[in-house]
């Protein structure tokens, strides 16, 4: 074989092995279904740069899993006008999210959780499992993920909810602080005069 064309074949398997990479390294879009509801606060509309600290509720005893919650939400506040400050607070942001792993049939049904195949549940503060498998069922079978992020806002004067937002995604994707992340960006879109009724954001995120 001449050196030219040894040359071109290495060129070729260089530019194959860059449009790979490329295309493992692109973006995914995350679809969430949100339900988000606003409440005038008696004293006035939300203002750009209305101060917040967080509330947590006694059963988030997984202080770190909170943490990280709480510092994924707080870029998120930022993006939305509002500024963490735990001595001047306004208003109170708590926050609940839910991971459920579950199976799915060839053609992306859920088996049940009831039934033998089993499930897992990953939430705020706690973590267990249940696991079984039939006779037949292929195996690894597959997967999916649905996560969820529950945040309530109140003004703390009143104790008024002024902001409660839904969102939940199901994918198979099982990174679950990125998925939060987006899930917080999407539950938090057009604050603080959200859409009315349920309706799908989506966000762009890293794979």
């Amino acid at each position: 074989m001449s050196h030219a064309r040894i040359h071109m074949t290495r060129l070729l398997a260089l530019l194959a092995l860059a449009f790979l990479l490329t295309g493992c390294s692109g973006m995914r879009l995350v679809e969430s279904q949100v339900n988000a509801i606003a409440t005038q606060p008696a004293s006035g509309p939300i203002a750009s740069g209305a101060r917040y600290r967080f509330e947590r509720l006694p059963s988030q005893a997984d202080q770190a899993h909170t943490d990280t919650v709480e510092t994924l939400a707080e870029a998120e506040l930022s993006e939305a006008g509002l500024v963490r400050d735990d001595k001047a607070a306004r208003y109170s942001v708590q926050i609940d999210t839910l991971m459920q792993s579950y199976l799915v049939d060839d053609w992306g049904r859920p088996l049940g959780g009831s039934g033998p195949y089993g499930h897992i549940f990953i939430g705020t503060g706690h973590m267990g499992s249940m696991m079984g498998f039939g006779v037949g069922m292929p195996f690894p079978p597959s997967s999916r993920y649905r996560h969820e992020v529950h945040l309530i806002m109140r003004e703390l004067a009143t104790n008024q909810v002024v902001y409660e937002t839904r969102a939940t995604h199901d994918g198979p994707w099982n990174d679950t602080y990125n998925i939060l992340r987006a899930l917080l960006a999407a539950a938090l879109r057009d604050f603080p005069n959200p859409p009315a009724g349920p309706h799908k954001v989506k966000v762009e995120i890293p794979r």
